[in-house]
């Protein structure tokens, strides 16, 4: 979490350098934001092929309501670095992670009150919720908690023990 700015994203890409474990080769895909077509290359060009996928949003009609969603009027990706596969270039399980988010937190939800005023208790509320989403909560699709998958929990945490953690 953080702002929307190079020193933020750069920070946010050498993160994901520290994450992935020695050897590991990717493929990563991001959305058209700028900063990431330097933080990436500087940070994982010897671990990652990367492309951009750019939607490009039709202006809105007149009588359209505001918030009503824009309509994409078309995708360019953008091959940055290394050799990307062009079958693989999505970012539909990025968009269903902000998705699932939105959803689960109030203080996401578009258009509400339930705001954080403070720094400190935003970064709480999210880290709680990404623990619970991750640990206490059974995916249909994997049968289990997602950190049960990646073999880091033997076991569905309880509400008390994510609270205690």
């Amino acid at each position: 979490m953080g702002k929307r700015d190079q020193a933020t994203t750069d920070v946010f890409i050498e993160g994901v350098r520290q994450a992935i474990a020695p050897g590991s080769l990717f493929q990563i895909t991001t959305d058209g934001f700028a900063p990431y077509k330097t933080a990436i290359p500087n940070t994982l060009s010897d671990v990652a092929s990367f492309a951009q996928l750019i939607k490009v949003y039709k202006a809105s009609s007149d009588g359209e309501r505001r918030y009503s969603p824009a309509e994409v009027s078309s995708v360019e990706t953008v091959p940055v670095m290394g050799r990307p596969d062009p079958a693989r270039i999505c970012t539909s399980i990025v968009e269903r992670s902000n998705l699932s988010l939105r959803m689960g937190t109030r203080r996401c939800t578009r258009l509400t009150n339930a705001f954080s005023k403070k720094w400190e208790n935003h970064w709480a509320a999210m880290s709680l919720w990404y623990t619970f989403y991750n640990f206490c909560r059974i995916h249909k699709s994997l049968r289990v908690t997602p950190a049960m998958a990646a073999g880091i929990a033997d076991r569905v945490w309880g509400i008390a023990e994510l609270l205690n953690s």
